[in-house]
This record gives structure tokens, C-alpha cells and sequence, in this order.
């Protein structure tokens, strides 16, 4: 996809680590959850949002225990989400939905697999899982329901549960050029995947260490994304997200959502105490890249 660069990949779970190394120039373009923007511009990161890679399409469950009829059942319990993390905003929109404040339940931090087994021994009473742990708590805890669902055509339209590609400003500004063709590059890669699912498949699950059925399980295959759980945005969706191409993105969002996006994580880290401040999404989001890799 691009062979006069020689990339180099490296894979880490810790995302206080990996925009450590992202924002001191060890690292210079990053795959992670979108939220993670005005943080970095509050903080002052010298790093910026680039563009939006995928949506969750059924990745995300709340789900509940088997004594809970109804939301409103849900105030004053326990309630585990990632604090900081996509899940803890999808979590406090739903419940809000549903005629319950978000801060009349009490919010547990932790990571999915924890989060997974404190509700199947009873320790939660709902949680914001992402697969697999979601599909694992419907099997074991006999009566558990999923009362939300990232597929649902309100959330696609809302956009929250997405990736994006952060790049360093010092990338940006040194090697704009190969920035630009980083971005080719991994859309040349989507659509690469679009038309040769099973043969991508195979290439990423040799590269990951993954099963080819747990690749396809996440990404898709011949019927992506209807047989994933994931919608991965090609060159020119990604762009009208931004809004730097004419057009509208898939699922009825509209041209340059990624702004309406930036200020409706901003307004949450603030809720939650984790903000203090509005920011503005120029601080922290340059489309020009993708722009430029369309042109």
C-alpha cells in the first residue's frame, strides 16, 4: 500500500502509554478510541486528531443483571464502565435516555474483563461491555439482558463508539509529506480489505495472532460489516466526517460531525470532572491530511 515506506508497527494496551510515546515524538501516528482528543488539548499534548478509521456496529453492549426490569432500576447501584473511556459517555447518555441521571448510579471503574466478571457474580448491576465480554455475559449469567446496543441506528448516527488516528505535531510539521501518504495508506488498506475480505483476513490474523474467525468476528467478512462488528470508513467517508469533502457519512450522520463530535466528549469530561474547560476542536483536530490524501 505503500512501499517506499518502511513502517513500523507496534501494538500496546496501555493508552496513558501510548500517547506518552505519541506526544514525545516516539511514536508518530496512533490507532486508539476518539475520546481521548480534548484531553490532549486541554493537557496541551502536541499531538492532533486526524481523521475517524471506524464505528462500532454491535461491538458495544449495556447490559444488565437479571434482577433489573428497567432502568430506573438501576439508581443507587453499582454500575461498571471504563472511567475516561468511550463507555463511561455511552453509558450516561443511555441512562439519561431513560429519565436517569448519571450521576444517581454509582459508576465502577473497570477494565471489560473485570468488568465482565463483577457482573456475572453479582458485584454490578450493569455494565458497558465491548466483545467479547458482552456475548460472554449473556452465556453465563442465565436471565442477563442487553437493553442497549451500539448497531442501533441512533448510536451510528450519533457517531460516539469510534476510532480515529492521532498524529504528532512534530510528524506532522518534519514529514508532512509521509504523514499524508500514512493516511493513503490505511485507507489503500480498507479498501484493499472491502474488496478482498478473505484474503485481508487471513493477512491480519497471521500479523496479529488472532484466529481468522475471531478477525472476521471483529472487522467482517464477505458481508462486512453486517458479519462484524465494526464499520470501517474508507478514504472518502472518513473526509466528509471531517468535513473537508462534499457529502454526507454514512448512517445519517452529517458533513463535519467530527466537530459536533469533539464537543460532545468535551462536554462529558466536564460533567464527569475530568475537564475543566471547554476547548476548541481547532486546538486538537487537523483534517488536512486526509484532505490532502484524497487530493
Amino acid at each position: 500500500m505503500a512501499p517506499d515506506i518502511n513502517f513500523e508497527f507496534t501494538v500496546l494496551e496501555d493508552p496513558v502509554q501510548l500517547f506518552a510515546l505519541l506526544s514525545t515524538g516516539k511514536l508518530d501516528t496512533v490507532l486508539s478510541t476518539i475520546e481521548f482528543g480534548p484531553i490532549a488539548a486541554a493537557e496541551k499534548l502536541p499531538i492532533k486528531v486526524a481523521g475517524l478509521t471506524n464505528l462500532g456496529y454491535g461491538s458495544d453492549h449495556i447490559i444488565v443483571h437479571p434482577d433489573i426490569k428497567s432502568p430506573s432500576d438501576l439508581k443507587g447501584k453499582q454500575i461498571a464502565v471504563l472511567e475516561g473511556g468511550l463507555s463511561q459517555i455511552y453509558m450516561a447518555i443511555w441512562l439519561e435516555q431513560n429519565g436517569v441521571k448519571w450521576d444517581e448510579v454509582n459508576m465502577v471503574n473497570l477494565i471489560a474483563g473485570d468488568a465482565a466478571a463483577a457482573m456475572i457474580s453479582g458485584q454490578v448491576a450493569a455494565a458497558e461491555l465491548w466483545d467479547p465480554f458482552g456475548g460472554q455475559v449473556l452465556k453465563e449469567l442465565k436471565g442477563s439482558k442487553e437493553l442497549s446496543n451500539s448497531k442501533e441506528p441512533e448510536w451510528l448516527k450519533l457517531g460516539l463508539i469510534a476510532d480515529a488516528i492521532y498524529v504528532s505535531d512534530e510528524f506532522v510539521a518534519k514529514k508532512r509529506d509521509i504523514a499524508v501518504k500514512t493516511m493513503q495508506a490505511l485507507f489503500a488498506g480498507v479498501e484493499y480489505w472491502r474488496e478482498n475480505p478473505v484474503e485481508a483476513n487471513q493477512i491480519i490474523a497471521e500479523a496479529t495472532g488472532f484466529s481468522v474467525e475471531d478477525v472476521q468476528g471483529i472487522l467482517g467478512g464477505v458481508n462486512n460489516p453486517e458479519d462484524g462488528t465494526m464499520y470501517m470508513y474508507n478514504l472518502t467517508e472518513a473526509s466528509q466526517f471531517c468535513g473537508v469533502v462534499p457529502g454526507n457519512p454514512p448512517f445519517g450522520q452529517t458533513n463535519g460531525q467530527m466537530i459536533d463530535h469533539w464537543k460532545l466528549t468535551n462536554k462529558w469530561w466536564i460533567n464527569f470532572g475530568l475537564m475543566s474547560e471547554t476547548i476548541d476542536p481547532s486546538a486538537g483536530v487537523d483534517c488536512s491530511l486526509i484532505k490532502d490524501a484524497g487530493n
